[in-house]
């Protein structure tokens, strides 16, 4: 999958990553993007074509593929983070994370997979999709349901040969996480990764040293996985 010439759609691309994902594309020589966002005119990349598209909104994001009917690439970045638990939550709120994450991912591929034959769709996914974190159990089942999501869709879309990729990344140095004081990776690295990824067609992609820790964890019985994963949090052995 080649990036240079290509036109993409990234959602959320008013701020953090999303923004990122716009300005590494077009540094790359992408032909179109259309950077989206809920509020278009908040986004602030010279040369991209802004574009409104709520991804909760079904009209919405049928507005948005009709208005970018040339687009070969969707980048699915746009996400909430509520700090909402399941059990105590307010279940309201947990909806919006479900609608967000998984409901408003799998309708914009709906809506775009028709025009995706022989092109892409990167899922902006988590560590947090493979770890459960106290504070964040909608996040977190928001983002496996993500996760359960890009994997089935690559199998639908195999057919028509469009490469679905799941990025897995910690924290990034972004707004989202300005309240988190631990190691956070520069959104410049992770969308430079994620974007080889996407030229170098693999489906799965850890975007720092703690997607790939976690992951090794996968092999562990879930008791040791959660001890040492809170061993790590505290900065222990």
């Amino acid at each position: 999958m080649q990036i240079n010439g290509a036109h993409v759609l990234v959602t959320g691309a008013n701020r953090g990553l999303g923004r990122q994902f716009a300005l590494s594309l077009l540094e790359r020589g992408a032909g179109k993007v259309y950077a989206t966002a809920r509020r278009p005119e908040q986004i602030d990349v010279p040369g991209a074509v802004p574009l409104r598209l709520d991804i909760t909104d079904p009209a919405s994001i049928a507005e948005a593929a009709a208005a970018a009917p040339d687009v070969k690439i969707v980048i699915n970045n746009a996400g909430i983070s509520t700090g909402a638990n399941l059990i105590t939550g307010d279940l309201d709120v947990i909806h919006r994370e479900m609608d967000t994450h998984f409901f408003g991912t799998l309708n914009v591929i709906r809506a775009f997979a028709p025009q995706l034959a022989d092109g892409a769709i990167l899922n902006v996914l988590s560590a947090v999709s493979w770890l459960a974190v106290d504070g964040a159990g909608a996040y977190h089942a928001g983002k496996a349901a993500e996760w359960a999501l890009t994997n089935n869709a690559r199998l639908e879309l195999a057919g028509q040969r469009t490469l679905v990729s799941g990025l897995h990344l910690g924290a990034a140095d972004t707004d989202m996480m300005a309240w988190y004081t631990g190691d956070k990776t520069a959104p410049e690295v992770i969308v430079k990764t994620a974007l080889d990824g996407i030229e170098e067609d693999r489906t799965e992609i850890l975007a720092d040293e703690w997607s790939r820790q976690v992951k090794l964890w996968l092999a562990e019985d879930s008791d040791i996985m959660y001890r040492k994963a809170a061993a790590a949090l505290a900065g222990t052995t």
